[in-house]
């Protein structure tokens, strides 16, 4: 990779030290690392196109899990509390708090569902061998706008801190939903690790 470009739209930034290069698309096996600070830049694999689908579509169906079944179980006092994702959305809802309730629910189950529906929309082609579906491009784009507001994965670690806090209270136990968001946020990091941008918007170039 070069330092210098003529062309603003093949420059890309190193995700450390922001120093700009000018990069060609590597094929599979080869790695591009920044000659500043040394971070792998781009690193693609054979067959990581399936890899990020089948991430997708193993997140989605763990979202659908943790929405039908109970996350958690409280006991205080005598008393058995038990709540699913959709009870601790649905708890800010009242009087003044509506707003709150609706940001929680798009935060955590929405744009996360509709960043994994998007990626299957792009991938799924890609991975039959076939040509991208019509609008790809623009579905790609709409993955990458919403991931700073896909928050799966900081619920749960707000949900660990919150147990942290209440375990000399109650006693807690994990419910099937607490399990599956917290697969869920790990395939999510994965799939995020795995995806390569630039070879995406390659595949979806216009013909």
């Amino acid at each position: 990779m070069t330092s210098t470009s003529p062309d603003p739209a093949r420059l890309v930034a190193c995700p450390t030290c922001d120093t700009l290069f000018h990069a060609d698309l590597l094929t599979a096996g080869r790695t591009a690392t920044c000659s500043c600070c040394g971070t792998v830049i781009f690193a693609p694999r054979n067959g990581a196109i399936r890899t990020v689908l089948a991430l997708a579509v193993a997140a989605l169906v763990l979202m659908a899990v943790a929405l039908g079944f109970p996350f958690l179980t409280m006991t205080a006092s005598g008393l058995t509390t038990q709540a699913s994702v959709i009870d601790a959305v649905a708890s800010f809802a009242v009087d003044d708090m509506a707003p709150l309730s609706l940001a929680i629910g798009l935060l955590i189950v929405l744009l996360p569902s509709l960043r994994l529906c998007l990626l299957i929309y792009v991938t799924l082609p890609l991975a039959l061998g076939r040509r991208p579906w019509p609008r790809a491009r623009e579905a790609f784009r709409m993955n990458v706008e919403l991931r700073p507001w896909s928050m799966a994965e900081i619920f749960m670690v707000g949900v660990a801190v919150a147990m942290v806090k209440v375990a000399d209270m109650a006693t807690i136990s994990f419910g099937p939903a607490f399990w599956a968001m917290a697969a869920v946020a790990t395939l999510l990091a994965a799939k995020d690790a795995v995806t390569c941008e630039r070879t995406l918007w390659h595949m979806l170039r216009p013909a």
